[in-house]
């Protein structure tokens, strides 16, 4: 199935191309040699990421679920979305397997899977490279488990971006347990603005590879993904109870480890256990550690 590369087709829904909307118990299954092909390069090359002159504008998501139960998503090639490859939105128990999500690494905000006020999903056994994260989980979305992924390159596995324009946001129980990620900009990630509100807690990422990724293991809540900065603000999103277990690898930065937290807002109850990055070359790690509340368990490299 592929895409139109008209841009003036999508004048009715500029923010969507294939959406599945309040079905449940649907079963949408691959398996052949065919893919969905977003064929997105007319709208990548019309981005502000890309050409700085041109104003920043949304581009449809590709594969679209809304407001849907009991979803079983399952052995689908995804390639060259226009922009999110595949969105959970508003939806609750949805099983998603083996996935294959394919775009270049320059193409902008592909994300592979986007998971947003979604409760009760598995993502497992899946295969992500794109321009953008390979997951990304915002705003509402409660008990995720993904397992087995592999990801690269792309942006990482993210949680956020939660609190822009202050904004409330609230994820909890966020599970990734068995990872390989490869040559990403980021590796396991939470992100949060200054002046947003509300909480990200109950996280763990365990049994990871990180085989030359910058940043393999960052809270950085001081993001701000605009031209102007974002001025300082004392509100924040409270990043708390968050497990870093049995993480190994090469970091492509000399920083591995970076906790950048909310000075009025620290990150609480953060568990570093087992953690072994060294940076690429064999050349010597670090970590920075600002406003944390930190406890480590065995063998922890680099140490704040």
């Amino acid at each position: 199935m592929e895409a139109s590369d008209d841009m003036s087709d999508y004048k009715e829904d500029t923010k969507h191309w294939l959406i599945f909307d309040s079905i449940n118990n649907l079963l949408i299954e691959g398996g052949g040699t065919g893919n969905i092909n977003g064929n997105g390069k007319i709208w990548w090359q019309n981005s502000c990421k890309i050409n700085k002159t041109l104003p920043c504008k949304d581009a449809p998501t590709a594969l679209t679920f809304y407001h849907s139960k009991n979803l079983k998503v399952q052995n689908l090639n995804i390639q060259d979305a226009q922009q999110i490859h595949v969105s959970f939105e508003k939806c609750n128990g949805v099983q998603a397997s083996g996935l294959t999500v394919a775009a270049p690494e320059s193409s902008p905000n592909t994300d592979g899977i986007h998971v947003t006020r979604t409760q009760n999903i598995w993502i497992t056994n899946s295969v992500i490279g794109t321009g953008d994260d390979c997951i990304s989980i915002v705003s509402g979305s409660k008990n995720v488990q993904a397992m087995d992924i592999t990801c690269g390159p792309g942006h990482g596995i993210s949680i956020g971006s939660l609190g822009s324009k202050s904004s409330k946001a609230y994820v909890s129980g966020v599970t990734v347990d068995g990872a390989k990620l490869s040559g990403t900009t980021n590796g396991v990630r939470i992100k949060t603005w200054q002046g947003g509100s509300g909480s990200a807690s109950n996280i763990l990422f365990q049994n990871i590879e990180m085989n030359n990724v910058s940043n393999p293991i960052i809270i950085d809540q001081n993001y701000c993904d605009q031209d102007k900065p974002c001025k300082e603000q004392s509100s924040a999103v409270q990043v708390k109870d968050v497990v870093y277990k049995n993480i190994n690898g090469t970091s492509a930065s000399e920083v591995a480890i970076k906790f950048d937290c909310s000075k009025t807002h620290p990150c609480q109850e953060i568990l570093l256990q087992n953690v072994k990055l060294q940076e690429q070359g064999d050349r010597t790690a670090k970590a920075i550690c600002n406003n944390v509340k930190l406890t480590e368990k065995g063998t922890v490299f680099p140490q704040c």
